[in-house]
């Protein structure tokens, strides 16, 4: 394991994944006395750790050691030479040397669409890694509209020739899950330095490997996959669900039976946002600290 200069609060770790990946992962150390266990937080299909620079420092500074990788194929880790390795199978075990390379026996797990996939692998994989999770907008049902409205746009992955050209492009792919944010600038500009980066010619490309689309396709050409097993087995553990109000790819229908399997699970819903919530919303941020405080 190699570790980089402490940048903007956060250690750089590469760590190799057991075919010899190189994985990338931003580790925040507790700002305060450590008070409970690490959080590893696990971003979206197109995503990467800087999806999480907003509530990372504000959980380690509860007394919490976070970590944020980029999965294969997105942001500093490696692209894979073989697509049909862009799996939630093979994050999962990539998320596991992770752990066992930094040391880390048990987490608290935050995944995000993708990563509460990926969360849920890890607890039929290796329960007793998992002391407590928080699913951003996924469960163990997926709605048709939401997987085709990804499929839509997934690697999709062009050269744009400027930075405003960047933020007008996540605007109009991720615009209707934040509606009230339209006409904010600001927001846009954050979101598309998040999800994209500046080429040597200086262009700028969305920073994920456009081969994850050919996974992703064919299992969005089939019927979505039903993973209560993998849920359940999750669900013997303290869970928080989070939904965003106006998500197309978690249903409120996929949250009651969530909650018909585990009763005591905590849940919230983000008004006026649709897939996912960044969790630094008021909502969303509020449960999580109530969450963490009665977690390990």
């Amino acid at each position: 394991m190699d570790s980089g200069a402490f940048i903007g609060g956060f250690e750089e770790r590469i760590v190799a994944t057991v075919d010899g990946l190189s994985l990338y992962a931003r580790d925040y150390a507790p700002l305060a006395p450590a008070t409970g266990l690490p959080v590893i937080c696990l971003h979206g299909l197109t995503r990467n750790s800087r999806d999480f620079e907003i509530i990372a420092p504000r959980i380690a500074a509860l007394g919490r050691r976070v970590i944020a990788p980029d999965m294969r194929g997105r942001g500093q880790s490696a692209n894979d030479p073989d697509p049909a390795h862009y799996v939630p199978a093979v994050y999962a075990q990539d998320v596991l040397a992770l752990l066992d390379a930094l040391r880390v026996p048990r987490a608290v797990f935050l995944g995000t669409s993708m990563g509460g996939l990926i969360t849920m692998v890890v607890a039929a994989l290796a329960p007793d890694r998992i002391a407590a999770s928080v699913l951003n907008d996924i469960g163990p049902r997926l709605s048709k509209e939401g997987i085709a409205r990804i499929a839509s746009y997934v690697g999709r992955v062009q050269p744009l020739p400027s930075w405003d050209a960047a933020h007008a492009a996540v605007r109009a792919v991720a615009g209707a899950a934040f509606p009230e944010r339209l006409d904010d600038d600001v927001f846009w500009a954050a979101f598309a330095r998040r999800t994209f980066r500046e080429l040597e010619t200086g262009q700028v490309q969305a920073d994920y490997d456009p081969h994850i689309a050919l996974a992703f396709a064919e299992s969005a050409d089939a019927p979505p996959a039903d993973l209560t097993p993998l849920f359940q087995t999750l669900a013997a553990k303290p869970m928080l669900s989070v939904r965003g109000a106006l998500s197309d790819l978690f249903s409120v229908e996929t949250l009651a039976y969530m909650r018909a399997l585990k009763p005591d699970l905590a849940s919230v819903e983000v008004s006026n946002i649709g897939h996912a919530p960044m969790l630094d919303e008021p909502e969303a941020w509020d449960a999580l600290l109530d969450f963490l405080a009665c977690v390990e």
